[in-house]
């Protein structure tokens, strides 16, 4: 199975918490149909069916990453 990068699950779990926000005002109607664009989008790029366990999965690959980063370099030298 193809992973999204973790740049591209960090950008989506951060949109993600921006239009999962409670909204007021006349733009709930496109927050919420883009609410549902970010779920779908999460879920396919971490092979899940629901948002809780996409964004576990997203915050894992992301920390790996993040490990991997940090370790990289300096195992090098």
């Amino acid at each position: 199975m193809l992973m999204a990068h973790p740049a591209v699950l960090a950008r989506l779990v951060e949109e993600y918490e921006m239009v999962s926000q409670p909204q007021v005002g006349g733009r709930r109607e496109l927050l919420r149909q883009r609410l549902e664009d970010v779920v779908y989008t999460l879920c396919v790029s971490t092979g899940t069916r629901d948002i809780d366990a996409a964004l576990a999965s997203a915050r894992e690959r992301m920390g790996a990453a993040w490990l991997t980063a940090a370790d990289g370099p300096a195992a090098v030298a």
